[in-house]
């Protein structure tokens, strides 16, 4: 979803507003295609995905990752005034908190 709204956003943009936004290195590699990449610039990589075969420890795992997609959205919100951007980050970010309480949750065995 976050890529679609930096397509959204960036879709329409002229030579001299992706020049003055800094975003002409990206634009020269990937035009405003999506490209799956960290704040930093470093593209994404499967190797992210932390794995261990263990059901608890990639249960801890996932609630970790759960928090960290939360604290991301929290710092996006920050940054961000737009309220067509805003609203679908905020509702991503629900979903992160759900997920959370999700995972969190007591599972008995029936």
């Amino acid at each position: 979803m976050i890529a679609a709204i930096v397509y959204q956003l960036t879709r329409n943009l002229t030579p001299e507003e992706i020049k003055a936004g800094g975003y002409d290195a990206y634009y020269v590699d990937h035009t405003t295609g999506i490209y799956p990449q960290f704040a930093s610039g470093t593209p994404w990589s499967a190797m992210t995905f932390q794995s261990k075969g263990d059901a608890i420890t990639d249960l801890f795992e996932d609630l970790a990752a759960e928090q960290k997609a939360r604290t991301t959205y929290d710092n996006l919100l920050r940054l961000i005034d737009d309220p067509d951007v805003r609203d679908p980050i905020k509702f991503l970010r629900a979903r992160e908190v759900v997920h959370f309480q999700r995972f969190g949750e007591p599972r008995h065995a029936t």
